[in-house]
């Protein structure tokens, strides 16, 4: 179950299920373009090996770090307590992993100095990743829910944050020298750090609406740049280079971002002479944006030839079929992914998502354990918590369907909905079970007054110490 702490700590939302990114975009940043927030096990991995080794140099457990993948255009990023997001923008526009590990080095530089508007406003939002979607590909066939909006307008005041970071040329140019230093610790080069910077070095001389966002609340300068080029050119791992295998991740993390979000600019830029990985890879997810799933399989199973055990081709050829109505013929592939990548919560729930929409009781029932497989990792799964009940609404199991019907609302962030499918649900379900007691749990923290309180309290379901 959801631990209360939890879950009102964070502003958790969904766009619900299906598979193609089409994603309403979040409350407008202060520069009014519109972001969303993505998930996606693949590129999570990737950006969090390219952290990892900066937050502990940090003396940052990375383990309790979550990963936060923004789809918006600006050069973004940033680290608060408990949480990194960046912005797919700065994914698409760093040339090298070492560039993105050093925009990165310089965001937990800001975290560890504690400077208030990363650290303070940050932590006071609550932050952590919280669109709990099914994954990169799968992510809003119901998005115009009203639940959906219900979340996505409960998340303005995360949004306000975003827009509201800043900091002094001081503050920058402390955060510089500091993450250079993190970077050393890390075995990291500086090079990439400084490579960014200079390219965007004339952004001073733009006008503000020219200006990316970045560099209006991270001031450049020239001296600034030379200052840190003079700095980690003096550091040991300054000569120090992304191995292969890096840069190899780091081609497929921007090609998976550029098919599903610029399908048409992809099928250009990833030419049919370009028989890389990424390149197929690209073009393979654009054909499937641009409805074309006849010509994404056969890019896909090709791909799968020479990397038959990839969960990710398993999971995107399974997506591909799924929504083009084709869910018994997606169950093997999603069953595949999960097989070679059992600890991924999100293909869990893509393979939840497959088996309830057969017409099979047995594989319904299965679709439920696998669902509450992926809630065991991540509890606030809000769209796990939608397809759990109506998994429970086919097997004709009211109060449990009532009760995940209230965990969804609860974790989107709408309290209202929350509390009267609790209500409902504690109706159905049996006095003092641990589902009973969760529904209670669920009214009372999303109870905007006292007289539901009140009446917990006269039926013995809470103290009356706690209505106080």
């Amino acid at each position: 179950m959801v631990s209360l702490s939890r879950s009102v700590r964070c502003f958790a939302l969904a766009l619900t299920a299906a598979a193609s990114l089409v994603i309403h975009p979040a409350p407008a940043v202060a520069q009014g373009e519109g972001i969303s927030l993505i998930r996606d096990t693949e590129i999570e991995e990737i950006l969090r090996k390219d952290s990892a080794p900066i937050f502990d140099a940090a003396g940052i457990d990375s383990k309790t770090i979550d990963i936060l993948l923004i789809g918006g255009k600006d050069l973004q990023a940033f680290a608060a307590p408990r949480t990194m997001g960046v912005y797919t923008g700065l994914i698409l526009e760093s040339k090298t992993p070492n560039e993105l590990q050093g925009v990165i080095g310089h965001e937990v530089a800001h975290l560890a100095a504690g400077h208030s508007a990363r650290s303070g406003d940050m932590n006071r939002a609550g932050m952590r990743p919280f669109l709990l979607t099914m994954g990169l590909g799968v992510l809003a066939a119901l998005a115009g829910s009203p639940e959906a909006a219900a979340g996505l307008a409960g998340s303005a005041s995360y949004f306000g944050t975003l827009g509201a970071l800043g900091y002094s040329r001081e503050q920058e140019s402390r955060a510089d020298q500091a993450g250079a230093t993190l970077l050393e610790k890390a075995g990291i080069s500086g090079k990439g750090l400084a490579d960014f910077f200079d390219n965007f070095r004339y952004q001073e001389v733009f006008s503000e609406s020219r200006r990316y966002a970045y560099f209006r609340s991270h001031p450049l300068s020239s001296d600034r740049i030379e200052a840190l080029r003079r700095r980690v050119e003096a550091l040991p791992n300054y000569d120090k280079v992304d191995t292969p295998e890096a840069m190899a991740e780091h081609a497929v993390m921007k090609a998976k971002l550029d098919g599903f979000l610029n399908p048409q600019v992809a099928i250009v830029k990833y030419a049919e002479t370009d028989r890389s990985y990424p390149a197929r890879y690209a073009r393979a997810i654009a054909y499937y944006q641009l409805k074309e799933p006849d010509r994404a399989l056969k890019l896909i199973d090709a791909l799968l030839q020479e990397q038959p055990d990839n969960p990710y081709l398993w999971e995107l050829k399974g997506q591909v079929l799924f929504e083009f109505g084709r869910a018994a013929e997606a169950e093997q592939p999603q069953r595949r992914s999960v097989e070679l990548k059992p600890d991924a919560p999100l293909l869990r729930v893509n393979l939840g998502q497959t088996l309830i929409a057969l017409d099979d009781k047995a594989k319904v029932e299965e679709g439920i354990a696998e669902l509450k497989k992926a809630l065991t990792q991540e509890d606030d799964n809000a769209v796990a918590w939608r397809l759990l009940a109506e998994a429970y609404d086919r097997q004709g199991q009211d109060g449990l369907a009532r009760l995940a019907t209230a965990e969804y609302n609860f974790n989107v962030g709408d309290k209202r909905q929350a509390r009267v499918f609790a209500m409902r649900a504690r109706e159905m379900l049996d006095r003092g079970s641990p589902q009973w007691r969760r529904a209670t749990d669920i009214v009372l923290a999303s109870s905007p007054d006292r007289e539901d309180l009140k009446d917990l309290a006269r039926e013995g379901s809470i103290s009356a110490r706690q209505t106080r």
